[in-house]
């Protein structure tokens, strides 16, 4: 779609075959015109206006006559644009946990205030994602074959009939690489990329990277191992297709690295242990996964868990598989990881 009114007669086309699951009605109420009411909670449109263009890590170019105003993102991004000023119509993705709390994906946003069109992997609300007339989603892609994250792969031909996708790349590169492209991305949105707010926290990151930096040269020896856990499994982490984990082995951080014959089955991302196997590698410090799909260290209860020389040491600390991509949000995971080298005591 190169512009909003062949988005809109995308919408026409759609409404015309009826739609499999029944989108004519929400399409219909949508409108054809290309004027679309932005919401209290969308605020680009009121820092930007005219054109707008913006070629995603596919290679594709999105165009479109207006700045997005109608913005529909996975929560993780739009947790990071929220940090530039930028806010959303809708949201897919983690949001809220069983008690409606924040998910620790939804960064400083005001879930209660979110349209939420699916909290699950799997669950895409399309009817409902219609009637936010969107001009856009944005979605992260954990692969090299331009996978728009949590979209449904059931659902994911009638998403693209409704609007233009965008989509930010956080596969088999540095952290440093999407987080300027999502920089990139919320400037051309309207975000205020000169805010104080903003720009010390660029720096913050960069302070937080040199001392990370010195603290691994300093102590080479503390041997880092991240780990995820759900009841059955222990899942050791690889560092070569993870952002965050390639750009802290770049800055000199000791890393367990289980071999390629091992990570097959986890597509090459992770080795399955069994619990009678956690101990199979030796670690000084414990990065868990605090992503609310998985089960966090206070509770586990494998005996073989508690004895790991890190967990004795309490050298465990969390880490953001998909962090929030955004400078303010990623200084904690350097920081975190900086402290507790330099607090480590060699236990393995």
């Amino acid at each position: 779609m190169s512009n909003a009114r062949t988005a809109n007669f995308s919408r026409r086309g759609l409404l015309a075959t009826g739609g499999a699951l029944g989108l004519g009605a929400f399409l219909a109420a949508c409108g054809d015109s290309d004027s679309k009411d932005s919401g209290s909670d969308s605020t680009a449109g009121a820092k930007a206006s005219g054109p707008w263009t913006f070629k995603d890590d596919r290679g594709t170019t999105v165009k479109l006559d207006q700045v997005p105003a109608n913005i529909v993102a996975f929560t993780g991004v739009a947790a990071a644009l929220y940090d530039y000023g930028v806010s959303v119509k809708g949201v897919f993705g983690p949001t809220k946990t069983a008690d409606g709390k924040p998910d620790v994906q939804a960064g400083d946003m005001d879930v209660s205030k979110l349209t939420v069109l699916g909290n699950v992997w799997d669950q895409f609300n399309v009817e409902k994602y219609a009637t936010l007339a969107p001009d856009v989603l944005i979605s992260t892609m954990f692969d090299d074959a331009g996978t728009l994250w949590y979209v449904p792969e059931a659902s994911k031909d009638k998403i693209a009939q409704l609007a233009p996708s965008v989509g930010i790349s956080v596969y088999d590169r540095q952290l440093t690489k999407p987080l300027e492209r999502m920089w990139e991305l919320a400037e051309s949105l309207g975000g205020d990329m000169t805010s104080a707010k903003v720009t010390d926290a660029k720096k913050r990151f960069e302070a937080a990277a040199t001392r990370l930096r010195a603290a691994a040269k300093a102590k080479p020896e503390i041997k880092v191992m991240a780990g995820s856990a759900s009841q059955e499994l222990f899942y050791v982490s690889g560092t070569n297709l993870s952002i965050d984990l390639e750009y802290f082995k770049a800055l000199g951080v000791n890393f367990v690295e289980p071999p390629e014959s091992a990570k097959k089955e986890g597509g090459g991302w992770f080795e399955s242990l069994s619990w009678e196997n956690v101990d199979k590698y030796a670690a000084d410090i414990i990065m868990m996964d605090d992503r609310s799909s998985t089960i966090q260290p206070a509770e586990v209860s494998e005996a073989t868990w508690k004895k790991l020389p890190a967990v004795k040491a309490g050298q465990v600390i969390g880490r953001s598989p998909e962090p929030i991509l955004s400078y303010d949000k990623c200084v904690p995971l350097v920081e975190d990881l900086a402290e507790a080298i330099e607090k480590a005591k060699k236990v393995s």
